[in-house]
């Protein structure tokens, strides 16, 4: 069966025909071709394919792209404005809080979640919020400290 979702992604409207079973991810990637949001794991435990809906973390490999209809969703493609990094993305940069990218992206969407929550996170609860990312090529040092810099740069 084929069903209409209408949606925003990173401020544009979207309007997709897509089968009633189609997940937000396959949504994002196979059908807008924005493939920062990555798929990990299938389950839901890699933390990979993380993005906002509606201002709230969401692993798009959980949700299906027709529960997100008139949801306004932001992916790490969104993220930039004008050329320049978001400033948590700036912040994994600078405290090398990557190795090979994959998880990244879904780190960074869970970041800015964790600060919307926490606006000034000690490192006790970065890594307690962390719990739903999976890094497996680093240690989580530098990924905790890139959090805690993006949220003292989001304060300005």
């Amino acid at each position: 069966m084929t069903i209409t979702v209408n949606l925003t992604v990173n401020g544009q409207k979207v309007t997709r025909q897509v089968e009633a079973r189609t997940l937000l991810v396959q949504l994002l990637r196979e059908h807008l071709d924005l493939t920062g949001t990555h798929v990990g794991c299938d389950t839901s435990q890699c933390g990979a394919c993380v993005v906002q809906v509606d201002g709230v973390s969401a692993k798009a490999c959980t949700l299906l792209a027709a529960q997100c209809e008139g949801a306004n969703v932001l992916t790490i493609e969104g993220l930039a404005k004008d050329g320049k990094l978001h400033p948590m993305q700036e912040a994994f940069r600078e405290h090398h809080g990557l190795q090979c990218g994959f998880c990244t992206p879904g780190m960074v969407m869970s970041a800015l979640d964790i600060v919307r929550r926490h606006p000034s996170p000690d490192e006790a609860t970065i890594r307690k919020e962390l719990e739903g990312n999976l890094c497996r090529c680093t240690g989580y040092h530098n990924i905790v400290k890139a959090v805690a810099a993006g949220a003292k740069a989001m304060r300005g």
